[in-house]
This record gives structure tokens, sequence and C-alpha cells, in this order.
């Protein structure tokens, strides 16, 4: 059970403030270089398992284990920040880019949380978070141009293929590891809420061909980062 501090969704504006094109642009590369080399800092406290439950002491190997596995949710993270920063940039509808946004900073406490308890397992972050972050805000991007209810249809499917892969997480972490379990859980529940906004948005349902390609990719970005 997640013993985090239940919060409010984020508040979108009803009059967003509006950026110049050039203004996005510099805001994009900023947050790709706090992504990838910052340090960050969450807005709501790290999940911690609930009073009472049962946290082991892992042995090397588990808690090698469990770094890899919480490497590979850091990726994840690094993934979304480019994905809703090129889906952000790519709209011109005012509300959804302030949906998007608030969306890259709950993201951004998972990226805090997955750090925290990287440091504490005596594990790192992925040698190929820059080739992480390109690619995902490439594919965002394309996404965008796509037009803003299959931008929303790639929020949709990311989010959904993301919950069913930290799901997998629960099962695979340590059997003592409650400490990654609670954050897992928290994001988990994050990405649910996530998907289910773009779907009110006026997501539409993607091609099968396409999530293949999207869970494909997402494979791909698995096996390579639970390694380096």
């Amino acid at each position: 059970m997640n013993t985090s501090t239940p919060h409010q969704r984020p508040t979108v504006s009803a009059h967003p403030i509006e950026h110049s094109p050039l203004d996005r642009l510099i805001m994009g590369v900023d947050t790709a270089l706090r992504t990838i080399w910052g340090e960050h800092t969450a807005s709501r406290p790290c999940p911690r398992p609930a009073p009472g439950a049962e946290q082991a002491m892992l042995s090397e190997a588990e808690k090698r284990e469990a770094a890899a596995l919480m490497r590979v949710n850091h990726v994840g993270e690094v993934c979304a920040q480019a994905l809703y920063a090129s889906q952000s940039l790519g709209t011109r509808d005012p509300a959804l880019r302030a949906q998007f946004e608030a969306a890259a900073r709950e993201e951004t406490d998972h990226l805090a949380w997955t750090e925290q308890r990287l440091r504490e397992l005596g594990g790192r972050t992925s040698l190929l978070n820059p080739l992480w972050y390109a690619g995902s805000f490439a594919i965002g991007l394309i996404a965008a141009r796509s037009g803003d209810p299959v931008s929303l249809g790639f929020v949709v499917e990311t989010e959904r293929q993301v919950e069913h892969h930290l799901n997998s997480h629960l099962d695979r972490l340590p059997a003592g590891d409650e400490a990654s379990r609670a954050i897992v859980r928290q994001m988990r529940d994050d990405e649910i809420a996530h998907a289910d906004a773009a779907q009110a948005a006026g997501a539409v349902d993607l091609p099968a061909p396409v999530r293949g390609l999207m869970r494909l990719t997402a494979k791909v970005m698995t096996l390579t980062a639970h390694r380096f």
C-alpha cells in the first residue's frame, strides 16, 4: 500500500501564458539539458512503504537487479520529458500545451524519485540518456505534427504501455524491496491519470502497426537500459 500524500491534479489555467516559437525552442533546449544532466527536485514527497510493511535487507545481487530495473524506469522518465516537450512545442492549442506541461511536471517528480532510489541502491542512470532523449523528442514531434488528436492518441498508447511495464516491474523487483515498489506504484497511478486525461481531451486510437512498432521500440529501450 502506497503512503504518499494524495495530491490534486495540476490545474490548467484558463488563460495559459503564450510564448513565441523562439521562446518555446529555448525552453525546449533548457528542458533537454536539465533532464539529461541536471539534478531534479520533486514537488511531492518520495513515496515510501506503508508503516509495518516488510522491508528486508537486500543482498548485493538483489540491489543490482533492483537498480537495473529502476534505471530502466528512469530512462522511461527521460523519454517522457522529451515526448511532452516535443508535443508541447508541436501543438498550436494553448490549453493542450498547458496540459502537456502539467503532465511533464509530474514526470519530473518521477525523475527525482528514481534518481534518489538509484543512489540508495548504489546504482547509476543510463549512459545513453542523451540518445534516449533525442530519439523520443523526434518521435514526439512527429506525433505532434500529425495533429492534436493523433498526438493525444500517442500519449494514451505510450502511457498504457508504461502502465503495463511498471506492473511487470512490481513483479520483478526483489521480494523485500518495498521502497522501490512504493515509487513504482505511484508512478503507475500518475501514468494512468495522464492517459485518461489525454483520452478525455480527444485522443484517437492509433493503427495497430503503429502500436506494435511502439512496443518493439520500448522493448529495445528497456533491454538496453537494463545494462547500460
